[in-house]
């Protein structure tokens, strides 16, 4: 199995991990969208034993988490499932929340839609949806570090690029989510969270 690296992870998951202790109970159910190497995964159900952390992304993906979960052997990281937000079916029945770390900004904008359709079928009452990544705001100046990302991404695919925080909490509220609060975290990532009402 190929294991994949991102420094990036390595860089974010302190930080991150902060603000899931912050909103998370022990027992709660997570499931991931889009693991990527599968760093995260570990990390954090590494970092919250009590938590069952369930991985999900592509195929492309899935060996590199499996090496992962495979070397840290947690009994709380679920074997990663197939998933892709245009599917029709959900991965789980029923999760306490849905994380989705540098996801939006790379999958077309349709998956926002799908990120949050989905969510409100798996969340639990007061279930959280949280998202992190770079974001831009109507009416404020983006940095030039994430001026520079956002035209990396759209030379690379026309689909990708920052999103409007706006206009992903507009799609939010249209599945029945109430935007809770944003952190500013390091490198000019946010991290949101919605509560399903």
């Amino acid at each position: 199995m190929t294991k994949r690296y991102s420094k990036a992870c390595e860089r974010n998951r302190e930080p991150i991990g902060d603000v899931l202790a912050e909103l998370l109970s022990e027992g709660a159910k997570v499931l991931e969208v889009g693991s990527g190497t599968g760093q995260h995964a570990v990390a954090f159900a590494g970092r919250f034993p009590q938590m069952k952390w369930q991985p999900t992304d592509r195929p492309p993906a899935l060996d590199s988490v499996r090496a992962w979960r495979r070397d840290a052997g947690l009994d709380n990281l679920n074997e990663p499932r197939e998933f892709d937000l245009f599917d029709d079916e959900v991965p789980v029945d029923e999760a306490d929340a849905v994380v989705a770390i540098n996801v939006i900004h790379i999958a077309p904008w349709e998956a926002v839609d799908r990120l949050f359709l989905h969510a409100a079928k798996m969340l639990t009452d007061g279930g959280l949806v949280i998202l992190y990544g770079p974001y831009r705001y109507r009416g404020r100046r983006l940095e030039p570090s994430n001026e520079g990302f956002d035209g990396h991404l759209k030379a690379r695919n026309t689909g990708s690029g920052l999103r409007v925080f706006e206009e992903v909490d507009e799609v939010a509220k249209s599945h029945g989510f109430d935007h809770v609060e944003t952190r500013r975290l390091p490198a000019n990532n946010d991290i949101h969270w919605w509560r399903v009402g």
